[in-house]
């Protein structure tokens, strides 16, 4: 088992070579961004990356505390899922409300590999190639979808 302090900094490591590794490649509009930490530029709206111990995942999250409003983003998201799926070459996971690992209530539109470890370095490879293009297509969608929910 690994101790807090080391848990740390092999996620910490993981990220510096995912960014590090990701960093010659711009974005849809062809600018320099830093991958690891995407920022949508819209309130409550998050692209999510995670390396955990049993998998790993990408996907769209909406956090606005106010539910109704919530789920009028995820609505108007779904108006774009042919669109996310013809972009990213597969089907995602559609989930309305459930509670974040902080109990906060979230909704998600993601993609998940399974048995994968972020503190088995023999695994990084395998997590990057997986995080990798999705997050270079998510862009791609974004650049595209963005203006719809900047009003």
């Amino acid at each position: 088992m690994y101790n807090k302090a080391e848990t740390s900094r092999i996620r910490s490591e993981f990220w510096i070579a995912f960014g590090q590794y990701m960093k010659p490649i711009p974005n849809a509009e062809g600018r320099r961004i830093n991958w690891p930490n995407y920022k949508t530029g819209v309130r409550n709206i998050y692209f999510r990356m995670k390396a955990e111990r049993d998998f790993a995942s990408i996907g769209i999250e909406i956090g606005h505390a106010d539910e109704e409003l919530q789920e009028l983003y995820f609505d108007q998201f779904a108006q774009f899922r042919k669109m996310l799926e013809v972009t990213v070459g597969e089907e995602w996971s559609w989930n309305l409300h459930q509670e974040n690992e902080f109990g906060q209530l979230v909704s998600r539109i993601e993609k998940k590999l399974p048995a994968v470890n972020v503190m088995n370095e023999a695994d990084w490879p395998e997590i990057i190639s997986f995080l990798k293009p999705r997050i270079i297509a998510l862009d791609e969608f974004w650049s595209n979808v963005k203006p719809g929910f900047e009003s």
